[in-house]
């Protein structure tokens, strides 16, 4: 067979990959963290801090008060809040009280919180709003809600549900993804062992929103006794301010995809770069290069939502981007479509095995038959593997390169994006009469939806605005191109391959001619891939987002070496106030030379 722990073929996962003795329970280690050390910092916010003393407190109460409402054991609660200390303070209360945690982030449209919190089926939610968009009848708490802490603290067993996840789904609707106790337990435990987590206490930044299965990874390190750095949205957005909180408060460790480290890293020049936890999406080859050349301590991280957030990990080293090995306890197969191993070299689909398997898929269970199948491989009976849909191979020195997916799903900012969700959204606007989407590549390592419709007297901007009041923003195209009929195969299926480019998409680099403000605004057009903008226009409510505020301050850099900071883009009224910022940098000199990166040293392995 052949696995990511050994490049030669075995029929067993080698001994680098063998399960440890089952981990202890979070909130064992949580109230192992509050008794060593009570008086440390358990979590930094915008709004506060808390000792580990007083996160306990806050969680009892609140614990209490969800068992004053009718949480029971295996009971799913919405967690609806802002990134303040209430956040972490629900999360552990929740568990607390014996039930696993929904996230509901604020930031959705109303209607795809309300249409999860009904798949949910919640018993209640917290949440700072008077009334959030849930089913009537599901009860509502605020996070200072406070009761009798529980008699008896609750141990869950390992098969408890821990949390409910939703992703994008194939079929139009997210579906959402139930991971246990013990798949957590498991994942921390195993970082621990493989050296990714240092072994005294660190300061860890919490950077991926609640929705996303990495936020797992990062919150739950303060039940090790780790500090937590909630990072606050308006920092999140603000690369300059965020490497100044990361410097404030000392943070060692800091979880983030290669898309947003492309934006904090000129931020970072001259600064020292905490460990880099980096996944969500394959890592470039010239970040991996710089990353490595630099000694930046970093680590690539690899594993689907449905094995409990990462699988497989690397250091960051070497001359080429690899997935590295599996997670102590974690077995990985390359297989073909007859699930037999393929040899090195060959593409297969990976297979992934192990405690990090997450339940299935709550209410699907066709759907959870189809992803999650026998282990032919394993020596327990009953044993499962999850199907990832990637492709990888075997290098012919040995490292597991990704190659691509075997479906439609793609990862763009972290973000897990099924084509069809988004299809499915566009096709049912009015008037659509048929719908495509794919991924447009304006500029390298720029990666944006583009969809396609057919019917009479449609306007892009319009459907753009209808899909925003019902699409997260990662799911809304940056462009729709109105077509008089989709490419077919000739088995008369969508053929997106030959789909054209995005509607009017303009040439990559601006003539050599013109003023500053026309460069500006064709600089705009390019990244936005649109045909016109005006100067009252705003760049946000064009579509762009801060991978492409960057792309943006790049572009002109090069074209009229000017210093342009990604704040005065974002900070910027409109086009014509941005291009007055872009004439006074101008007149200052010209941009500075790309500034070196320093590692940082005192980091304890």
């Amino acid at each position: 067979m052949t696995t990511f722990a050994e490049p030669s073929a075995a029929t067993a996962p080698s001994a680098a990959t063998a399960p440890s003795a089952a981990p202890a329970d979070l909130l064992s280690r949580f109230r192992a963290a509050v008794l060593a050390a009570p008086s440390r910092t358990a979590v930094h916010a915008a709004d506060g801090s808390l000792d580990f003393a007083a996160l306990d407190r806050r969680t009892a109460a609140l614990a209490g008060a969800l068992r004053a409402a009718g949480v029971r054991r295996g009971d799913r609660v919405g967690v609806h809040l802002a990134r303040t200390l209430d956040l972490p303070v629900a999360l552990l209360a929740v568990w607390r009280a014996g039930a696993a945690y929904v996230p509901l982030d604020p930031a959705y449209p109303a209607g795809r919180t309300a249409s999860t919190a009904a798949d949910a089926r919640l018993t209640a939610v917290v949440s700072a709003d008077a009334a959030p968009p849930v089913p009537a009848g599901v009860t509502v708490l605020r996070p200072d809600a406070t009761g009798d802490a529980p008699a008896d603290a609750f141990v869950p067993h390992p098969l408890d549900s821990a949390y409910v996840i939703f992703t994008s789904g194939s079929t139009g609707r997210p579906k959402g993804v139930e991971v246990a106790h013990g798949s957590v337990a498991a994942l921390v435990a195993a970082l621990e062992e493989s050296g990714a987590y240092r072994t005294g206490p660190g300061v860890v930044a919490w950077n991926a929103s609640v929705s996303f299965d990495a936020s797992v990874q990062q919150w739950a390190r303060i039940c090790r006794g780790d500090t937590l750095v909630v990072i606050d949205d308006e920092r999140r957005a603000d690369p300059a301010a965020l490497v100044r909180l990361l410097a404030e408060h000392a943070v060692t460790d800091l979880d983030l995809t290669p898309s947003h480290w492309q934006l904090l890293r000129e931020p970072f020049a001259g600064a020292r770069v905490p460990r880099l936890f980096m996944g969500g999406e394959p890592v470039p080859a010239r970040t991996w290069r710089e990353l490595a050349d630099t000694g930046v301590d970093a680590i690539n991280l690899y594993g689907p939502t449905e094995c409990t957030v990462d699988a497989i990990t690397a250091p960051v080293a070497g001359p080429v981007p690899h997935l590295g090995e599996p997670l102590p306890g974690v077995r990985a197969h390359l297989l073909d479509a007859r699930l037999a191993p393929v040899a090195a070299g060959t593409v297969g689909e990976l297979y992934l095995s192990g405690p990090g398997l997450a339940h299935g898929y709550p209410g699907h269970p066709g759907l959870t038959a189809g992803r999650f199948v026998a282990d032919p491989f394993a020596a327990e009976p009953g044993a499962r593997m999850y199907r990832t849909g990637d492709q990888a191979r075997r290098s012919a020195d040995g490292l597991l390169e990704y190659v691509g997916r075997v479906d439609r799903q793609v990862k763009l900012r972290g973000f897990r994006v099924e084509l069809g969700e988004v299809e499915h959204a566009l096709a049912a606007l009015p008037g659509v009469g048929a719908a495509a989407v794919t991924v447009h590549e304006p500029a390298p390592g720029d990666h944006r939806l583009a969809g396609y419709v057919t019917g009479a007297g449609l306007r892009p901007a319009d459907l753009l605005a209808e899909l925003r009041r019902t699409l997260p923003a990662h799911l809304v195209p940056a462009t729709v191109t109105v077509l008089d009929a989709l490419p077919l195969t000739p088995n008369g299926k969508t053929d997106h391959r030959a789909l054209p480019a995005p509607a009017a998409a303009p040439a990559e680099e601006a003539a050599a001619g013109g003023g500053v403000a026309e460069q500006v605004a064709e600089v705009w057009r390019t990244v936005l891939g649109l045909t016109e903008v005006e100067p009252t226009d705003d760049f946000l409510s064009l579509g762009g987002h801060s991978l492409a505020a960057l792309r943006v301050v790049h572009l002109l850099r090069r074209r009229l070496s000017v210093e342009i900071q990604l704040r005065q883009l974002l900070d910027a009224a409109d086009l014509a106030d941005f291009t007055e910022a872009v004439r006074r940098a101008a007149a200052a000199g010209p941009a500075a030379a790309r500034p070196a990166l320093t590692a940082r040293r005192d980091v304890v392995r």
